[in-house]
């Protein structure tokens, strides 16, 4: 039955797994299949073109591994690709956008900071979301460099703080009170980015949010999981399995494929 076949989910590289943590929280009983596209980590410097072509390759993948709904777990992917990608395959794809507009309407000093990478702040759908909310204040920072070190493993090193230290404190000192992070590898710097920004500066992700979209669509289209048996959670890599093991806490099968 299909209702029982896998959610499929693609990055990047490792930084997914954080939607998929939401995911699996919220519905415990399905099966999924995650792709970490480490190798051409980061997409964000990539063109338009090539995001759009490795969003396809990793589609396929999933579609022949008989995934029954696709969750773009990239930010990068999703601005630059999901339309391309809704067009061409007839399974649902649910996507993850920097969260702006719970940003937006929140702050009280209409000023908000948002840290992405190149190919999503560059992207045409996220200055349609930025138009949206003209009375407020978006100061945008490329997060160059932040992809790599978490690929790397390097989450805790002198030369991340650094990097966060300077991309934020310039946000801090414009008065923010909101800091959207637009990738979905930067949730995993929460713990450093704690330790640089006000206490009072709220820090927005779109994990949640894409997990309860994941429930809805699944509804609506009639798909959730039916089985009574222990879900499978498999991880598909084409880089070391090491990091992404460790993000994971050793607790999920991990499996190296060149893809």
């Amino acid at each position: 039955m299909i209702q029982n076949n896998a959610i499929g989910l693609f990055d990047s590289g490792i930084g997914g797994t954080s939607i998929w943590k939401e995911v699996h929280s919220l519905l415990p009983n399905e099966n999924t299949i995650y792709l970490a596209d480490s190798i051409n980590a980061p997409y964000g410097l990539k063109t338009k073109e090539e995001i759009i072509a490795l969003s396809c390759k990793n589609t396929e993948l999933l579609l022949e591994l008989n995934c029954k709904i696709i969750i773009v777990a990239c930010n990068t992917a999703t601005t630059n690709a999901i339309q391309e990608l809704r067009a061409k395959y007839k399974v649902p794809f649910i996507g993850i956008e920097p969260a702006i507009k719970p940003a937006a309407l929140q702050s009280k000093t209409q000023t908000i900071g948002i840290l992405a990478t190149k190919g999503t702040l560059n992207s045409e759908l996220f200055h349609k979301s930025v138009a949206n909310h003209p009375d407020v204040k978006i100061i945008e920072q490329i997060g160059h460099g932040l992809v790599q070190l978490i690929e790397n493993g390097d989450i805790n090193s002198p030369e991340m703080e650094e990097l966060l230290k300077s991309y934020l404190t310039p946000m801090i000192e414009k008065n923010i009170d909101f800091l959207v992070l637009g990738c979905s590898h930067y949730p995993y710097l929460i713990p450093q980015i704690k330790k640089i920004i006000p206490e009072h500066v709220q820090i927005i992700d779109s994990g949640e949010a894409v997990a309860k979209q994941t429930l809805n669509i699944l509804k609506q289209n009639n798909l959730l999981n039916n089985a009574n048996e222990k879900s499978s959670q498999i991880f598909y890599t084409n880089s070391e399995p090491e990091v992404i093991e460790t993000i994971l806490n050793h607790q999920e099968k991990v499996i190296f494929k060149n893809f």
